[in-house]
């Protein structure tokens, strides 16, 4: 059985310098849908050479037809936004992702995701996460990568984080950088992007490494 955190939960900041201070992570809402898909709308290109995508199956069953994912049929058209935001809510529930709306000063400005969370003998996480631009370089990831790997750390008892990122993705390898996380190397065809097989260097932290949290130890290099 898989153990299963408290959901949903709320992490809040006040750190972050004006423009805009109140930072947080929560549940995404059937109410945020206008607000969601105005800002996936607005940020398309800023957003769509990093998304994953779904590789069809590949190889054929014993009868020479196409082979199919076990267990799963191919989706024919998108999920509603309900539906989006259900499949979420039930993946929390399991224990297995906290998937956060990110908002600053009341406006959803992106989405975090901890995912993969595992226990036994690995105790670790994957962060992921996407912003509007206009929000971009303002400290929000930072500091909402922060409170998420504090809240593995301290909440879940989990031990390690780790973040998968495409070499040639700027933003988000400045994000890691800022906050310190340990380069551990290329991975070669990780994740399937935008309809390709994908390199990532994978960027991981661990709770020994930040004993007072992550959020601090990036609020002081902030001077805040």
């Amino acid at each position: 059985m898989v153990w299963a955190p408290r959901w949903p939960v709320i992490l809040r900041d006040d750190s972050l310098r004006a423009p805009g201070g109140t930072l947080l992570l929560r549940r995404l809402r059937r109410a945020d849908r206008d607000a969601w898909m105005d800002l996936r709308a607005d940020n398309q290109d800023w957003l769509e050479r990093w998304e994953a995508t779904t590789p069809a199956p590949t190889g054929l069953d014993r009868q020479g037809r196409h082979r199919g994912w076990p267990g799963r049929t191919q989706p024919t058209r998108p999920p509603s936004f309900t539906g989006y935001v259900r499949a979420l809510d039930k993946a929390a529930r399991d224990g297995s992702t906290l998937p956060f709306a990110v908002e600053l000063d009341g406006e959803l400005v992106g989405q975090l995701t901890v995912s993969s969370i595992t226990y036994g003998s690995l105790c670790s996480a994957s962060i992921g996460y996407w912003v509007g631009q206009h929000v971009a370089g303002r400290g929000v990831i930072p500091t909402a990568v922060a409170m998420a790997a504090d809240h593995c750390f301290f909440e879940l008892g989990l031990h390690r984080v780790e973040i998968n990122i495409r070499p040639e993705n700027a933003p988000s390898l400045r994000v890691v950088e800022k906050l310190g996380l340990r380069d551990e190397g290329l991975r070669e065809a990780y994740l399937h992007i935008q309809g390709r097989w994908c390199d990532h260097r994978t960027f991981a932290l661990t709770a020994p490494e930040v004993p007072d949290g992550l959020l601090a130890r990036w609020r002081s290099t902030q001077g805040a």
